[in-house]
Formats: structure tokens, C-alpha cells, sequence
């Protein structure tokens, strides 16, 4: 049997941000339409080490026919060693037949399919008129946020970076991101206005659309900051206990998951449903149902709309089938007999 095995500078070279959100639309709508399976996510803390690993696993049937699993192990401490902080492997199979088509890096096609899925979620459910972006984070997955948002909303003519922990307010980071975002992504947007905010409060103020990224356990945004319209991506809360945003900003808002069980669980719902701010009832529907149509995602222009992001690993391995099948066109990556 021949693997294909890819590392991440390979997969950099291949994966395309415009054809990475496709993929991730299509899973999206290959789950609202019942071909896709989501299996129970495996977590576990070191807490001797400030370290976590996950394992997300699961399958894309219908003409995608691809299953597996990838593990993520994020230790913060390895920077003092000269170690990556985020590392992982991911396996992808043949559903047809069982084989295996590759086994990769994991971090980069986690970042990639990452950032389609903020971008996605904020272009389907913001008001069509909005023209300020806030990126809340500005750590390795902003660039991914920022690119794909750009690139699918071409309204958006403001980006806010907020980012308390920045040096120097933000202003490198917002210096280096135009070409940071031709580099990495192939991304130009020479008509966005780039600017750092650090005061959260202020920076909310401003935002027709937020997109949420960090690992916070605690809400960085209240409610009695945002105006009405805002539409909030929350991305970073995808285990138990994290939590970006201020519960209350539930209470009444249209709310849309990626998968209702696991954010209830684990996502940005977690707590407010925990706590009584929301019941199962009032998640309107998953984000999938939106892009096909069979669900209304915001209903009015004041509405406050939420889109809960836990990361499915059916949006990783179409990514990875799609990064084998290019490296078989572009002769790139190793081929391994086992």
C-alpha cells in the first residue's frame, strides 16, 4: 500500500485558501444534508505542563468518501525549548475501501480550513451592508481569519486588529499584515483601511462583524459594548471551559452552530447553555442548513446573529484528500510503502 506523507512547508505549497473554503462548504452542506458523521471528540490536559491534546475524528460520504482522525497537541512551553507550540498529525482513509490516501501535518490544515469556516460563517450571516471587520486575537490563526474574510467579503472596507497582548498597541503586526497576507495567502486587499485597537471595549463598538480567536476562558466582550446588527464568528472556544464572549450577548440572539451537540458540549454555547442563558431550543440551526438554503440565517438588519465554531474533523480530511490528490499532480511529497 502507498501513503502519501506531506509535511507542512509541502502543504503550504499546495493548499489554496479559495479552494479550501469550497471544500469546507461543501462538508458544511454535505452535513445538512446527513453525509457526514461527526464522532466524539477525545481530549486530555497535562496540567503539570500548561498542554493539551485532542482527537477529532469522523467521515464525508456522498462523492467525497473519505474518513479519519487527527491528533493536536498544544503545548505553550515548547518555545522555550525551540519547539513548535502547536503540532499534530492527521490520517486520512479511503472510505471505499479502507486504504489509507495520507498522513500529514496537521497544524497547517487545521489553520486553513480554520479560517474558511470564520470567513464562511461571517459573509453568510453579517448584515450585507458591513464595512468593519474586528478580528479579536491576533496570534498565529488571525492571518487565516483575516484571508479568508477578505477574500469572500469584498464590502468589508475597515479591519480592526484587537489584540491587548500586541507590542507596541499593534501597529507592527499591522505594518507587516498586507504582506504577510500576500505572502502566506495570496491575499491583496488594497482598499481595506488596517488598524489596531487594543481597547476591546472600543473596538467592538466600531465592528459590524466580529470574528473571535482566542484561547480565553473568560468573556473579552460584554454586552452593553455592541451595536445592534453585529454579527459575532466565535472560533477560539472549542473545549470545555473556554469562552470569548459575554453569555448575556445570547440572550435573543439567532444563533447557528457547526454541530449543535458538540458546541453545547464544548463551544462557545456551552456555558450560556449551562447556565440557562439559552436551551437547544433556540439554536436556530447548524451553518450547513443556511448554505443550502433549507434555513434563514439573519432576519433583520438589527438582529444580533452568532455563528459557534468547534471544529469538525470532516473539514480537515476534505482538505487533506484534496492536499494528497494535488501532490500526486504536483510530484511533491513522499511516497511511503507500508
Amino acid at each position: 500500500m502507498e501513503i502519501k506523507v506531506l509535511n507542512r512547508k509541502q502543504l503550504e505549497e499546495i493548499l489554496e485558501m479559495p479552494a479550501v473554503i469550497e471544500g469546507v462548504k461543501g462538508v458544511y452542506m454535505a452535513k445538512a444534508n446527513g453525509d457526514t458523521a461527526v464522532w466524539p471528540l477525545v481530549e486530555h490536559h497535562f496540567p503539570e505542563l500548561n498542554a493539551v491534546t485532542d482527537v477529532r475524528s469522523g467521515a464525508v460520504m456522498g462523492d467525497i468518501n473519505v474518513h479519519g482522525l487527527k491528533m493536536l497537541n498544544n503545548y505553550p512551553g515548547n518555545t522555550e525549548k525551540g519547539l513548535p507550540a502547536f503540532s499534530g498529525m492527521l490520517m486520512a482513509f479511503d472510505s471505499t475501501n479502507g486504504m489509507c490516501l495520507g498522513i500529514m501535518d496537521a497544524s497547517y490544515v487545521t489553520c486553513m480550513r480554520t479560517g474558511a469556516a470564520g470567513g464562511i460563517s461571517a459573509a453568510a450571516l453579517s448584515r450585507k451592508d458591513a464595512k468593519t471587520l474586528m478580528i479579536l486575537g491576533a496570534g498565529r490563526q488571525s492571518i487565516y481569519q483575516i484571508g479568508a474574510a477578505l477574500l469572500l467579503m469584498p464590502g468589508i472596507k475597515r479591519l480592526v486588529i484587537c489584540d491587548p497582548f500586541l507590542p507596541d498597541g499593534g501597529k507592527g503586526y499591522v505594518e507587516a499584515l498586507p504582506g504577510n497576507l500576500k505572502k502566506q495567502l495570496n491575499v491583496e486587499r488594497p482598499d481595506v483601511e488596517i488598524v489596531a485597537e487594543p481597547n476591546v471595549e472600543k473596538a467592538v463598538g466600531q465592528a459590524d462583524t466580529v470574528i473571535t480567536i482566542t484561547p480565553s476562558r473568560k468573556p473579552a466582550i460584554l454586552r452593553e459594548w455592541i451595536k445592534p446588527g453585529t454579527h459575532f464568528s466565535c472560533i477560539g472556544a472549542d473545549m470545555v471551559g473556554k469562552e470569548e464572549i459575554d453569555p448575556e450577548i445570547f440572550r435573543g440572539a439567532r444563533i447557528f452552530c457547526d454541530d449543535i451537540d458538540q458546541c453545547l458540549r464544548v463551544g462557545e454555547c456551552e456555558i450560556p447553555a449551562k447556565t440557562g442563558v439559552i436551551t437547544r431550543a433556540d439554536v436556530a440551526g447548524e451553518i450547513g442548513d443556511v448554505l443550502c438554503g433549507k434555513i434563514e440565517g439573519r432576519t433583520s438588519d438589527e438582529q444580533i446573529t452568532i455563528f459557534d465554531a468547534t471544529g469538525l474533523a470532516p473539514l480537515d480530511l476534505v482538505t487533506a484528500k484534496a492536499a494528497v490528490q494535488l501532490a500526486k499532480e504536483k510530484g511533491l511529497g513522499m511516497t511511503a510503502e507500508m
